[in-house]
């Protein structure tokens, strides 16, 4: 079962992608800021993280950027509510750029697809 880690400073999207994706079968911590985000990823094994772009402290391109730094094979979605950032280069070493929506169908598939190219 792979672990995801969702870092939203919304309460109730950490809430809802927690139960749409433990339902899924993933195991799934959930933190409403990168410092909390951190503190999961130093101390557990994290296979994908779901990863907002616009969060206080320390915005999604930065913790991208320092995640990444830190595990270069850590994949990473961004999503968000904005589009605008997709033109940002930072976000291109994310795995993928999502948009936020109350339909959870195309973050799922994305995290498949990423999980399953990890184990081939």
């Amino acid at each position: 079962m792979a672990t995801l880690l969702i870092i939203d400073d919304e309460k109730n999207i950490c809430s809802l992608y927690k139960k749409e994706l433990e339902d899924e079968g993933y195991s799934v911590f959930t933190a409403q800021s990168a410092k909390d985000g951190f503190e999961i990823l130093n101390h557990n094994k994290i296979d994908l993280v779901v990863l907002d772009i616009r969060m206080p402290e320390m915005d999604g391109i930065t913790a991208l950027q320092k995640m990444l730094s830190n595990n270069r094979n850590l994949p990473v979605i961004i999503n968000t509510a904005y589009n605008m950032y997709k033109d940002n280069f930072l976000t291109w070493l994310a795995e993928d750029y999502i948009i936020k929506s109350s339909d959870l169908t195309e973050l799922k598939e994305k995290i498949r697809k990423i999980l399953a190219r990890g184990k081939a």
